[in-house]
């Protein structure tokens, strides 16, 4: 007994028996643990677990244990596993700790994947070749300068290509922009939609550009996706000589304001920059928005400076001459029943309008100064539902009334938009105020109308829980 005590190979077998044994137990519960929590060092943990601990057991069982020469063949291949793991427990946890579990944000985890491959890839080669060096005595110098030598050769030969490449590599890592942002290059206006080692795609709308890494790397270019929530879109109109400034630019916010693209709680400017010209910045939600906040917004301007009796571009409206204007009042006494005289005399206090699709013709809590008898066109009257939806009331067609409560001076409970290119004749309501106390039963017939209206509303509201809700009219329609 005294003799084996005195043994080297004793002590280390009864150091790998005990040992063994207890660093598995605690490592297991590290792993457990780390896996809860989601750590990125659970895996590196598993692999010293489940590799680096038993192989290093027997390596040293061999050696010390067994008293077997580091030379023989069995020695050297548990050796190579051995350093091999090793390697890829460093690497691994090199990656968890430094790139994995990087602040969003940071450098370390912007920098592009195929940096790491690449690096990765050089440490697994310089590991590979000092296991061989050191286990079997291999010779890897001449190895290593070969290597050496041809890429020098391979880069000089395809320098063209490797600088693309290096230019998308260093795009990649610096990310002055992402997927789906919106550039403004030289030579292309459009959306990231692919971003490779070479190139960078582009759709502009119109087809797909291709443009190299190296040349966008070597350009100015503007990202108008960043910083977020701030692209505007700026809009240049030109009015007549005589208009008043103060009176466009009002017309030309509330225009701008209630197009649907608008970026929420952003603000509408516009200003006169000279030469009776006016720009518009529009702050809408995404550079996509563009082309339909542009194509609604000059639509619904035409209509509106018309009603405002401003001239856009310079022009006079011609639409309400005296012949359609006595032919649509002529319409309205009719459906009224209003004498000769009365409509004699609503020619003086009545004016032809027109609405642009989509547009908003009233908006629920004004007080209508006017009321309006459909001639052309459809509109419709929506009420906004308890958590904001917005409900469909009913369409009006020819012949149909708009705004009876101007008699009544009470605030609108639904809004109305036009579903097409909407013509009106609007009464002013001091003519209607006195029209409806020579006729009675005028008068009668609007009460009765408008009960009608607030009935429908108060119907449509009831019925919200079981239609599905609708939204507000788009310009896409």
């Amino acid at each position: 007994m005294r003799s084996v005590l005195e043994t080297d190979w004793f002590y280390w077998a009864l150091s790998v028996a005990i040992g063994l044994p207890v660093g598995l137990v605690l490592l297991t519960e590290l792993h457990n643990t780390l896996a809860r929590r989601g750590s990125y060092l659970a895996r590196p943990v598993g692999l010293l677990r489940n590799y680096i601990l038993p192989l290093g057991a027997l390596l040293v069982l061999l050696v010390k244990g067994g008293d077997i020469s580091g030379e023989t063949t069995g020695v050297r291949i548990v050796a190579t596993a051995f350093g091999f793991v090793v390697m890829i427990l460093l690497l691994s946890g090199l990656n968890a700790t430094l790139f994995q579990g990087a602040p969003e944000g940071s450098w370390r985890k912007r920098i592009p994947s195929i940096f790491l491959d690449v690096a990765r890839f050089a440490l697994i080669a310089i590991g590979v070749g000092m296991i061989f060096a050191y286990v079997w005595g291999a010779h890897v110098g001449g190895l290593f300068t070969a290597l050496g030598i041809s890429s020098i050769v391979l880069g000089l030969a395809l320098q063209n290509s490797v600088g693309q490449i290096i230019s998308g590599l260093f795009l990649l890592f610096e990310q002055p922009f992402r997927l789906g942002d919106w550039l403004d290059t030289p030579s292309a206006r459009g959306r990231v939609v692919e971003v490779n080692w070479r190139a960078t795609h582009i759709d502009t709308g119109s087809g797909m550009q291709i443009m190299p890494n190296s040349v966008l790397a070597g350009a100015s270019f503007t990202n108008l996706s960043r910083p977020e929530a701030s692209y505007s879109l700026s809009i240049v109109c030109t009015f007549g000589p005589a208009d008043p400034p103060d009176q466009v630019c009002a017309l030309l916010t509330g225009v701008a304001a209630r197009l649907p693209q608008i970026r929420p709680e952003a603000t509408v400017k516009a200003v006169a920059v000279g030469g009776n010209d006016y720009r518009t910045t529009i702050p809408v939600r995404s550079p996509a928005d563009d082309g339909a906040a542009k194509a609604t917004f000059l639509r619904w301007v035409w209509y509106a400076s018309r009603r405002a009796e401003l001239h856009l571009d310079g022009i006079d409206d011609d639409f309400g001459t005296a012949e359609r204007l006595t032919k649509a009042c002529r319409r309205m006494a009719t459906t009224l029943r209003l004498s000769h005289t009365d409509q004699q005399e609503l020619l003086t206090h009545a004016a032809l309008t027109r609405y642009g699709a989509d547009e908003a013709v009233q908006t629920a809590g004004e007080v209508p100064t006017r009321m309006s008898y459909l001639l052309d066109g459809r509109v419709q009257v929506t009420a906004a539902g308890p958590d904001g939806e917005v409900v469909p009331v009913r369409t009006l067609h020819p012949g149909d009334f708009l705004g009876q409560s101007a008699l009544t001076r009470e605030a609108t409970r639904t809004s109305v938009y036009a579903l097409e290119e909407t013509t009106m004749l609007q009464v002013d309501r001091d003519f209607l105020e006195e029209l409806v106390t020579r006729n009675p039963l005028l008068l009668h017939e609007m009460s009765r109308l408008l009960d009608e209206r607030r009935t429908d509303a108060r119907r449509a509201m009831s019925a919200t829980s079981t239609q599905a809700p609708v939204s507000a009219p788009s310009s896409n329609r």
